[in-house]
């Protein structure tokens, strides 16, 4: 893959997955020695853990990844993220609010045969969580 091809596969790994929520098609974006390391610990971090993670996602939250920043080199692309999230059931504790809150995040990739062998992500959880509970 050239550096353009690895970028517009990640921007489609993400539209797919993450935005719509389908995970029907994993296989063509991971490696089958894919590992995540950014799952929550009671998930495997394997593609199995990966479509669950997604899965729960979208029970809590409508989301929708905004790709403001990407930079890649052979076999790796970082992107900067924002993360809008509209709460539509149970997270943490907390019931469906109603509200879209954006939050920022980055994510890494490493790419091995045309495919996501490895995941890293920061994604500011706690911010999410105050951002649900602070009253207007």
């Amino acid at each position: 893959m050239t550096i353009q091809e690895q970028k517009d596969f990640i921007t489609h790994y993400i539209a797919t997955t993450w935005n719509l929520g389908d995970t029907s098609r994993l296989e063509q974006f991971l490696h089958p020695d894919y590992v995540d390391h950014s799952l929550p610990p009671a998930l495997p971090a394997n593609a199995t853990g990966l479509k669950q993670w997604i899965a729960l996602t979208h029970e809590s939250f409508q989301p929708e990844t905004i790709i403001e920043d990407q930079v890649a080199e052979p076999g790796k692309c970082m992107i900067k993220v924002t993360m809008r999230m509209k709460h539509i059931g149970l997270w943490r504790g907390i019931s469906a609010t109603g509200l879209t809150v954006s939050i920022p995040g980055y994510r890494c990739f490493r790419l091995q045969d045309n495919r996501i062998i490895e995941h890293w992500a920061l994604i500011d959880g706690n911010t999410l969580e105050k951002k649900l509970t602070s009253q207007p």
